[in-house]
């Protein structure tokens, strides 16, 4: 049976939410080059894929985080995530803005919270983390006790990993980058030369050597 990161590799593949550029990269707004662009967005609008997504965080979330009372999506991208694993599972959901509004209760977190509740982040994808650590950050201030995050995919970055170390939490991902790499070269969206290119990139985003082969 084909474990849950090949599924979902595959799945993300087989909808062009993941796009391979290695001779014209993207640029990040972080403005890190990369030959690889993520958009989980369209899992939303593929209603198997979206299938196979949600029930893969509900799934992970009762295994991995059987306390969970709370899921608290990343905004913008992780709302409907949270919302349909939230459905699936029974739970709460509400989300965390990237700062607090302007205008009205002035809330960064929306959705009741209560100090002390156990909380599960849901997020799209991790590259170097830095946004969904500030979602934690803002949870924690609140008073939740995050569990951890749960997210459909990881690129594996070194800075991503450490700052997750360094935050003290635990993120756990339906796919990452080796998998989307060696399932793209298996059915021919790159060649299998194009691996290694990928796989330096994601070790060291700041050495562009794998730009154009070189």
């Amino acid at each position: 049976m084909e474990n849950i990161k090949q599924l979902i590799a595959r799945d993300l593949l087989s909808i062009g939410a993941v796009f391979f550029r290695p001779d014209q990269p993207f640029t990040w707004a972080s403005g890190i080059k990369s030959p690889v662009y993520c958009d989980n967005r369209l899992t939303l609008t593929a209603p198997a894929v979206r299938n196979d997504v949600e029930n893969a965080l509900a799934e992970t979330i009762r295994r991995e985080y059987p306390d969970c009372e709370v899921l608290m999506g990343t905004s913008t991208a992780g709302i409907a995530h949270a919302a349909i694993t939230g459905h699936l599972l029974g739970l709460p959901m509400g989300y965390v803005r990237s700062g607090a509004k302007d205008h009205g209760r002035n809330n960064q977190i929306e959705g009741r919270l209560e100090a002390g509740q156990k909380v599960v982040v849901v997020e799209d994808l991790i590259s170097t983390a830095g946004s969904v650590i500030e979602v934690v950050e803002a949870l924690r201030t609140a008073g939740a006790q995050v569990l951890g995050i749960v997210s459909i995919f990881t690129y594996g970055m070194r800075k991503g990993l450490e700052r997750l170390a360094a935050a003290q939490v635990r993120n756990i991902s339906l796919t990452d980058f080796d998998t989307i790499a060696q399932v793209a070269a298996e059915e021919n969206y790159i060649q299998p030369e194009d691996i290694a290119r990928l796989l330096a990139f994601r070790n060291n985003p700041a050495d562009e050597s794998w730009i154009g082969g070189k």
